[in-house]
Parts: C-alpha cells; sequence; structure tokens
C-alpha cells in the first residue's frame, strides 16, 4: 500500500513485472484506519500517509486476521513472530 500516484505506480508495476496489485493510499485514510501511519509524518509533508513497514495477514472474507507493523522505517516484523501466529492460527482450526 502506497501513497504515491497512480502514475508511479503503474510506472513501478510495469517495471517490476509485478503479478499482484498495488493498493494506492494517496489520502492515507487506509493507513491511518489499520492504525499502521506512521505518525512522524504530519499532513502536508512529503512522506505523510507512509506506513510503518508490515505485514497484514487478510482472510479469504477481506477481514484482517493479524497485523504485524514496527515502529520507524527501517525495521521490518521478526518473520519468527509472523511464522508463530501463522502456526497457531493453523493449530487452532
Amino acid at each position: 500500500m502506497t501513497y504515491d500516484s497512480q502514475e508511479i505506480l503503474q510506472q513501478f508495476h510495469k517495471e517490476q513485472k509485478l503479478g499482484y496489485p498495488l493498493l494506492q493510499d494517496e489520502n492515507a485514510e487506509h493507513v491511518t484506519a489499520l492504525g499502521i501511519r506512521n505518525e512522524d509524518y504530519v499532513q502536508g509533508h512529503r512522506a505523510y500517509g507512509i506506513p510503518h513497514p508490515g505485514v497484514l495477514l487478510i482472510g479469504s472474507d477481506g477481514k484482517i486476521l493479524a497485523k504485524f507493523a514496527v515502529a520507524g522505517f527501517r525495521g521490518r516484523p521478526p518473520f519468527e513472530d509472523i511464522y508463530a501466529k501463522l502456526k497457531l492460527m493453523s493449530e487452532s482450526g
């Protein structure tokens, strides 16, 4: 999910030959609603709307099953945490 314009998204998608769509959130509505917007950047700043790095696990019904986000922009959620949650979810049904 990105706050970039459609033009930038289309160019990036073409260059990277992605096999999945990119989500645009130009006004930061979605990252704010999901609670993953990086609050270091206020509205009007060029980086406003950038999310914290993370992973959303979305079920086939469109509901968020798990959310992993890390404050800042350099770190990433530990893979071990994501794997443990997935394993726990699969064991519980």
